[in-house]
């Protein structure tokens, strides 16, 4: 298999689970802009869509969306509990976090990214988000982990959208929940390794 993706887009948090998951997979980084992957490979020939993450299997096959490859990951490897079961309330409730982390934070904070969005539309994008973070940080203090109480593929999607807040100047530190939350995750073992191979720290 192999992974396409940009340093600390989304695709980080499919990168995450594949070393929780354990599983080998090739890594190749896309440039966003030029729409062309590093060995020089029409990136929209592997993925029409032009986003990251794409996960390409041996047999040429594409599987896009972060909430999907993660759940299919960790399908491969029930034993690591990264999924709940199949058919389980909890599988249920743990893609509703998924639904809500792509629609409420991965999508709000897409705008801030985006240098033509005005100042005003800036601040209530903003305001918005807080609210989300009131939410979130509600969760977290309940059970420390976002789907449940243990570490699940949407703790690495969480983590991986609220890694975001400072490269678009939001300070965090109005939810101490969600910076224990971010240093909590980030000193795993699988996060660590994901985070280096993509040259987010050393």
């Amino acid at each position: 298999m192999k992974l396409y993706y940009f340093p600390g887009a989304c695709s980080l948090a499919v990168h995450i689970v594949l070393h929780e998951a354990g599983i080998p997979c090739e890594i190749e980084r896309v440039d966003l802009g030029k729409k062309c992957t590093a060995s020089g490979a029409d990136f929209l020939a592997i993925n029409p869509k032009g986003f990251v993450p794409a996960l390409q299997f041996d047999n040429g096959s594409v599987l896009t969306e972060a909430q999907v490859i993660m759940q299919y990951l960790a399908d491969q490897t029930p034993e690591k509990y990264l999924v709940p079961p199949a058919g389980s309330m909890a599988r249920y409730r743990q893609m509703e976090w998924l639904s809500y982390i792509a629609t409420e934070l991965h999508k709000g904070f897409a705008p801030l990214f985006n240098p033509a969005t005005t100042d005003a539309s800036r601040q209530t994008i903003q305001t918005n988000l807080a609210r989300q973070f009131d939410y979130v940080a509600a969760q977290l203090a309940k059970t420390g982990h976002i789907a449940s109480e243990r570490f699940t593929v949407a703790d690495a999607y969480l983590f991986t959208i609220l890694s975001w807040a400072p490269y678009v100047e939001i300070d965090l530190g109005e939810w101490p929940e969600l910076t224990a939350y971010l240093a909590r995750i980030a000193a795993r073992p699988g996060v660590k390794a994901a985070m280096m191979a993509e040259g987010l720290s050393k």
